[in-house]
């Protein structure tokens, strides 16, 4: 699959000369997933499909979700762009060295998460991603255009992908996104009812919690693994509130 299972994802794009654009270096590059997070302009605008030139396809086939999990549903990968320097623990990589990790399982889908114009991503859906990238530009003028950021990341990925079929790059099955966030959710539920967490210390303790996670880059099976365990320990819980109320 390599680059024809990659998703490109824009959040929230606000102009169709940008979306245009992008479908446009898109093409370029051999990649042809474009999701569309809760667009703020019309997609199929004259604008857009202009700025497309001979990649209307690319526009015409967007996938258009409201939120971006479902943007990233069956995804065992992702990766968000971002221009903010955080206190994360996980570190703001360059494009050239951390954009290959998408590429790494060629039989799943991935994606590439881009944040909206005037603001970009999110604390809350940078969570969503297990690695972040920025690039490098002038501090004279850091700020880049959305369609150029994509551009740049889509020539990166088209040199990574033409260089792994000389050179095959290393493989590690990671568990799909969703089945991690059905581990976080069940996490949090149950941080909830011990009072480990309150609702409202709850998002930034779970935060930290998904920066541990996406570290480790969790398979399938480990993530069973650590659902089985809270749903003992739910059990168990159960079972004692029983016995105390006999």
């Amino acid at each position: 699959m390599g680059l024809a299972g990659l998703r490109i994802v824009l959040v929230e794009p606000a102009g169709p000369i940008n979306i245009g654009a992008i479908a446009r270096v898109m093409k370029n590059f051999g990649l042809y997933n474009l999701v569309l997070v809760n667009p703020q302009c019309d997609p199929l605008s004259t604008e857009a499909l202009m700025m497309a030139v001979h990649a209307q396809e690319i526009i015409e086939s967007a996938v258009l979700v409201a939120t971006l999990p479902e943007a990233l549903h069956g995804c065992v990968r992702a990766i968000a762009t971002t221009g903010r320097v955080r206190s994360w623990e996980t570190p703001l990589e360059n494009p050239r060295t951390a954009l290959p990790w998408l590429l790494e399982e060629p039989e799943k889908p991935t994606a590439l998460i881009f944040g909206r114009e005037d603001r970009g991503l999110s604390n809350e859906e940078l969570n969503y991603a297990q690695r972040f990238v920025g690039i490098p530009t002038s501090k004279d003028y850091v700020a880049l255009n959305l369609a150029t950021a994509v551009a740049i990341c889509c020539y990166e990925l088209s040199q990574c992908a033409q260089q792994s079929d000389t050179q095959p790059l290393p493989q590690t099955e990671l568990a799909p996104l969703d089945v991690v966030e059905g581990y976080y959710q069940q996490l949090e539920s149950l941080l909830l009812k011990i009072g480990y967490v309150y609702p409202h210390t709850a998002a930034s303790r779970m935060e930290k919690f998904r920066q541990m996670y996406n570290r480790a880059h969790l398979k399938t099976g480990e993530v069973y693994m650590l659902r089985g365990i809270l749903q003992q320990v739910e059990w168990a819980l159960k079972n004692q509130r029983d016995g105390e109320n006999l």
